[in-house]
């Protein structure tokens, strides 16, 4: 006799043009030293069709209202190239116990006078998205780290990274 009650939830699906809310406070920009360890993977394609995976933490992301996300990439990535070049990538994670993918529309985000991070900084919309989950297994994690060494450092860098994106994307708006 085989158990059929797994089989029988179906996978669940949330389509959404707007951050959920638990997703929103996680991209808010606030508490990053509780956030730490969360990393989203940004995949993009390059010019040869190649996939190219930035993996991002909270001290590079930041979620200005509901539709928006902006991003700060290292402008050596691969993936900071290709998404130049396309405008588009896919942000995907583990949040509330669901699998996000995120599809974004990028456009460059202005700068501030007082970034000399070197950092290419990105304004992306959502173009499509989904949150997936099944009843009978519970997401745990994505992909994740523990911050060693110059950790404060990092949170340091993170923090003025998250500020300079609050500034230009409050900027865009204006």
């Amino acid at each position: 006799m085989s158990d059929s009650s797994a089989s029988s939830r179906p996978l669940e699906q949330q389509v959404f043009d707007e951050w959920p809310a638990t997703v929103r406070a996680l991209f808010d920009g606030s508490s990053l030293a509780q956030k730490t360890g969360f990393t989203a993977s940004l995949l993009s394609i390059d010019a040869n069709g190649d996939v190219r995976t930035s993996l991002l933490s909270v001290g590079e992301l930041y979620a200005p209202d509901s539709r928006t996300l902006c991003i700060a990439l290292w402008p050596q990535a691969r993936a900071a190239r290709a998404i130049t070049q396309t405008g588009r990538a896919a942000l995907t994670f583990v949040c509330d116990a669901a699998f996000y993918q995120v599809q974004l529309r990028f456009a460059p985000l202005a700068s501030v006078a007082s970034d000399d991070s070197g950092l290419v900084y990105l304004l992306g919309s959502i173009d499509t998205a989904q949150a997936q989950s099944v009843r009978y297994a519970r997401l745990t994690g994505g992909i994740t780290f523990e911050l060693e060494g110059e950790g404060r450092d990092v949170l340091d860098r993170w923090e003025k990274q998250v500020e300079h994106l609050k500034r230009a994307a409050a900027a865009t708006r204006r």
